[in-house]
């Protein structure tokens, strides 16, 4: 099993900054992509942001340009650095980590969700 706990939301304007953590803990090892999902209110979870075990990253395309993601595997971290936030970017924010339990079989890990509220 692992555990992910998020930190690091909270309110902020429109253009304002936030940088969202999460810690992995427990049986972490083989951990492959750890990720970023966000939803909002009467939408559907949607990925933000993801970087692969090989340090490749991709982004939503609503929030390409505008936010980082990043991993130190040292510290079973990952972080994302929100910039220029809009209201639209108002979201539960989720961190997710999956890892291989068998050779081929991917276990999908999430975190209880941090609040990023972005006020115009």
């Amino acid at each position: 099993q692992v555990q992910l706990v998020e930190s690091g939301g909270g309110s902020v304007q429109a253009g304002g900054s936030l940088r969202l953590s999460c810690a992995a803990s427990g049986n972490i090892a083989s951990i492959n992509n750890m990720a970023w999902y966000r939803q909002a209110p009467g939408k559907s979870r949607e990925l933000v942001a993801i970087v692969r075990s090989g340090g490749h990253t991709d982004y939503g395309e609503s929030v390409n340009d505008r936010f980082t993601i990043s991993r130190d595997d040292a510290k079973s971290t990952v972080s994302l650095e929100m910039a220029r936030l809009k209201p639209e970017d108002t979201a539960v924010y989720y961190c997710n980590a999956d890892q291989y339990i068998t050779k081929w079989e991917l276990q999908d890990y999430w975190g209880q969700g941090t609040q990023v509220t972005v006020s115009s």
